[in-house]
């Protein structure tokens, strides 16, 4: 009886062998091709179409690039200015802050409490820009050896990481939060000529938002603000100053 049985078993499970596949259903079907679809659309802007170079393998990529830099242009190289301008704003946009809020005595001598772009222009009469442009041409150095050995390769990695925190976690973070500072230190910068103050006392006289110290072509700083690069920047801004 349980060799009948076997045997019985084993041709059903021969014939298996030729017999066609159950068709998925209707709902498996319909799930397959949403996928396929959604794998061509942006994530970052899912009525858009992916552009094709950025496929996910670089850290912080949400397919987010509506102008179509990534056709014309090496996406490694974009990927590096991206990381070079996130630090920088990191960095300025910390500046903006603490300095609202703390200022060594010894600072004096040089600054007498300017603010975003009045700072800018304290920092040029005193030579201190001069000082971050060599110590910022410093750290440029690792870049510029891999650039001539032709190893670019999109990381930012400059060598530096003296505590030992690089991972692929971290990377997606330092993208993230670069992306965030270069909105920050934009949005500050024109609160400045709008209100004349800092982001701190911007923040905390946030219901009179619209009150302002001065005109924006009176507030330290106006001068670069007036070259043609910048438009009517200041005309505007002085229009919506309220005192």
């Amino acid at each position: 009886m349980f060799t009948r049985a076997s045997i019985i078993a084993a041709l059903v499970a021969t014939a298996s062998a030729f017999t066609a596949p159950a068709l998925p259903t209707m709902g498996a079907r319909k799930a397959a091709v949403s996928t396929m679809q959604m794998q061509d659309k942006s994530y970052a802007m899912p009525f858009l179409s992916r552009p094709p170079a950025l496929d996910g393998s670089m850290a912080g990529d949400v397919g987010f690039d509506p102008l179509g830099f990534s056709n014309y242009f090496d996406l490694k190289w974009l990927r590096e200015a991206e990381l070079k301008h996130g630090r920088i704003c990191m960095l300025a946009a910390t500046g903006a802050i603490v300095q609202d809020l703390y200022t060594f005595p010894f600072m004096s001598k040089w600054y007498q409490g300017e603010k975003m772009w009045g700072l800018h222009e304290a920092a040029i009469k005193s030579g201190a820009l001069w000082q971050v442009l060599f110590f910022i041409g410093l750290l440029e150095i690792p870049f510029l050896l891999t650039l001539a050995n032709g190893s670019v390769d999109g990381t930012g990695n400059i060598g530096f990481d003296p505590l030992g925190l690089k991972s692929d976690r971290r990377a997606v973070t330092e993208i993230k939060n670069g992306r965030l500072a270069m909105i920050a230190i934009g949005g500050m910068t024109h609160h400045y000529f709008l209100t004349g103050k800092g982001p701190v006392q911007f923040i905390t006289q946030i219901p009179n938002f619209r009150s302002c110290v001065a005109r924006a072509s009176e507030l330290p700083g106006a001068k670069t603000a007036s070259l043609p690069f910048f438009g009517k920047t200041l005309e505007v801004a002085s229009n919506l100053c309220v005192n």
